[in-house]
């Protein structure tokens, strides 16, 4: 490991320890947590739900079309 390395981990590590103090001092201040924020899905406006339904609606007719026909 070089030295920029090292120093590219630590201020990482620092990085950490700051918010995971900042956290705990508005925990003191407030009595609770801030909320994390949030990762992974975004929920869908009621456009983007209808356009989805629709798709799926549209998707299931042609492929219960399809195993029909082959079966």
């Amino acid at each position: 490991m070089d030295l920029y390395d090292a120093i590219r981990d630590l201020q990482q590590e620092r990085d950490k320890l700051t918010q995971l103090i900042e956290s705990l001092e508005e925990f003191q201040r407030t009595g609770s947590l801030p909320r994390p924020i949030r990762r992974g899905r975004k929920t869908m406006g009621e456009d983007e739900r209808k356009n989805v339904s629709e798709r799926m609606k549209k998707y299931w007719e042609e492929r219960k079309a399809r195993d029909t026909a082959a079966g």
